[in-house]
């Protein structure tokens, strides 16, 4: 006889939640260039912050790496999705990597802000997690008038050479609460401050951060399905708890605890923007085998962005023929 949880009734699923336009762009990138290219393929850092997709490309024969000084001369790398500074893509020129670049279109604009700023003479101040992949990126194309603040205790503490000239940035997967508050410090410390031509939070991260604000006001408990290192998913279990609603972040069903849930009649399941819908399936089920017989999605908004792969890929697929086959990537 299997172990029912006495009061677990339902189970209510966040949506939008999941792979957003980036993170299906840079693994499908991986896709396509593991079934055109040799081996061996090197990818920098993890492609997304997941542990299950890059597991499932390890066994395809992937090679992950930290830095470049791991890969071979003349080698084919890609860069994750969270971008890489310009001294990386100095050293893959000097070893004369074959480059495919997977970097989110959404974090290449927070580059190019970067550089804007920089040679406008403005300090930039990026709101951001000091050594998260996309903040080292960001901050080594301006890195000599960049200053990383993670709080509003860092902004009071911030000195920089000309209070007049002041811009910022953000860190795309930010909580936006979080961000708003260390925005309105900054503006208060520098009236004139400056900031990006459109936010820099990304359309995937809000949406799923306003979703699990619904969820919290429905359900027990919150199940954030997301790695460890995932940015984004560590955002939406914090956003949950500030709503009043219990969350645990996992990696998977294995990781679910009865013991959370002990109480719970309804239970909420999101997950991260790196993390793939089957792991949100086998969670599903691991909470119909404690006893929820009742399953509903909490839509908030529909999601239909969609990024065009990097000119390597389409010239790749043109190559090998198969630009109806796998264009645009999905």
């Amino acid at each position: 006889m299997s172990f029912k949880l006495p009061k677990l009734k339902k189970v209510v699923l966040a949506a939008p939640r999941g792979f957003c336009a980036g993170v299906v762009r840079a693994i499908d990138i991986v896709e396509v260039v593991v079934k055109l290219l040799p081996p061996p393929i090197y990818v920098r850092k993890e492609i997304v912050h997941n542990r299950f997709v890059v597991d499932y490309f390890r066994q395809k024969g992937v090679i992950f790496v930290n830095e470049l000084d791991e890969v071979p001369d003349d080698a084919t790398v890609i860069f994750s999705a969270h971008g890489v500074s310009p001294a990386v893509r100095e050293m893959a020129k000097r070893k004369n990597l074959k480059v495919i670049d997977a970097t989110c279109p959404l974090v290449t604009k927070v580059h190019l802000e970067a550089i804007r700023f920089a040679q406008e003479g403005y300090s930039i101040v990026l709101i951001g997690h000091e050594g998260h992949e996309e903040v080292e990126g960001t901050m080594g194309e301006a890195p000599n008038c960049t200053y990383l603040v993670q709080s509003v205790e860092d902004v009071e503490k911030l000195q920089v050479p000309n209070p007049e000239k002041v811009a910022y940035l953000t860190q795309t997967t930010l909580s936006v609460d979080d961000t708003e508050e260390i925005v309105a410090a900054l503006k208060r410390k520098f009236p004139k401050i400056v900031g990006p031509r459109t936010d820099d939070i990304c359309y995937a991260t809000q949406n799923r951060q306003n979703a699990v604000k619904a969820l919290a006001k429905q359900v027990d408990v919150i199940l954030v399905i997301g790695s460890q290192n995932s940015s984004n998913s560590q955002r939406l279990r914090e956003v949950a708890i500030s709503q009043g609603c219990p969350a645990y972040l996992i990696d998977g069903a294995e990781y679910v605890d009865p013991e959370w849930l002990w109480n719970a009649e309804s239970v909420g399941v999101t997950s991260g923007a790196s993390a793939p819908e089957i792991l949100v399936r086998q969670v599903v089920q691991r909470l119909q085998d404690l006893g929820a017989d009742e399953i509903v999605e909490l839509r908030l908004t529909e999601e239909h962005v969609q990024f065009a792969p990097p000119h390597e890929i389409k010239e790749l697929l043109e190559q090998n023929e198969l630009v109806d086959e796998l264009l645009p990537v999905r």
